[in-house]
């Protein structure tokens, strides 16, 4: 049996995790974790890509959202900005978690809303990297079922 294909996506900023505040996202860069998970996950394909641009975001998305069997984004700031990623996430047939580091609703009011969850399978927030793999093991059932 061929292994399930997972690609985590990671949008603005999140390439500065490690150094960007910190007591908020924690000391550990995301490229040290993602061969952590890759270690944890061995019966999963796993791939990572990271952009600061939406477009970028858009375009991987489109690329993989009819092939691959799931999808674990972090959209970053663009989570509460990008209508244009929640419609991408709306029309591919790819499951999609949402994940947030931090607990969002803790945090300032503009990161309280999503335009990304209404269309993801499901949404991990405030557990910090540990977030990424929890929205992993979605897909050790055997047949994730999402209904919208």
């Amino acid at each position: 049996m061929a292994k399930k294909k997972i690609l985590i996506i990671n949008g603005p900023n999140l390439n500065l995790l490690g150094k960007r505040e910190p007591s908020i996202y924690g000391n550990q860069n995301f490229e040290d974790y993602f061969k952590t998970l890759k270690r944890k996950f061995p019966k999963f394909n796993l791939k990572y890509f990271q952009s600061n641009h939406e477009g970028d975001i858009l375009d991987m998305l489109h690329k993989v959202g009819f092939s691959y069997d799931g999808i674990v984004l972090n959209g970053g700031a663009f989570t509460h900005s990008s209508i244009a990623i929640a419609d991408a996430i709306a029309a591919i047939t790819t499951p999609v978690i949402e994940v947030h580091i931090s607990n969002v609703y803790a945090r300032e009011a503009f990161r309280h809303h999503s335009y990304f969850s209404k269309y993801c399978a499901g949404i991990m927030v405030g557990m910090g990297l540990k977030g990424y793999e929890l929205a992993i093991r979605f897909w050790d059932l055997k047949k994730p079922t999402v209904a919208f």
